[in-house]
């Protein structure tokens, strides 16, 4: 129970920044991609602060020998970039730049009831779906 509050809060926490910083916004998302066109470089002072929290964070997080709410830290062990990782990161980098939502935003945006929200999140668990089916083949 505790671990699942905290989760929420984590969540809810999550989704507020995303919705302070545009970042559920499809267009300002859009905007910050095309470097070519009508660029909005307002988004990269959210990616450093995002890096920032993050680089000091895991300085003292890894210093740890379990997380505070988990009995190991869960780390991947993969270090070779395979066929399927390209193939999922083009995937990804293709649908974020037609749409302008990744998933962290597309979930977010379900609070503000878009209907674009919705059609991402279907479509990324159409993908989540497709990937289990293609995989077992």
């Amino acid at each position: 129970m505790k671990t699942n509050l905290i989760a929420l809060i984590a969540g809810v926490i999550f989704g507020l920044g995303l919705a302070l910083s545009q970042m559920i916004n499809p267009d300002k998302v859009l905007n910050f991609l095309d470097v070519t066109g009508n660029w909005d470089p307002s988004l990269i002072f959210v990616m450093l602060g995002a890096l920032t929290v993050s680089t000091l964070s895991f300085r003292f997080i890894f210093k740890r020998d379990a997380p505070v709410f988990g009995a190991e830290f869960h780390i991947t062990k993969k270090t070779i970039i395979t066929k399927p990782l390209l193939i999922g990161s083009a995937l990804f980098g293709i649908g974020w730049g037609m749409t302008g939502y990744c998933p962290g935003p597309a979930v977010a945006s379900l609070g503000l009831f878009s209907l674009e929200g919705v059609v991402m999140v279907i479509a990324i668990y159409a993908g989540f779906i497709s990937h289990q089916w293609f995989d077992k083949q």
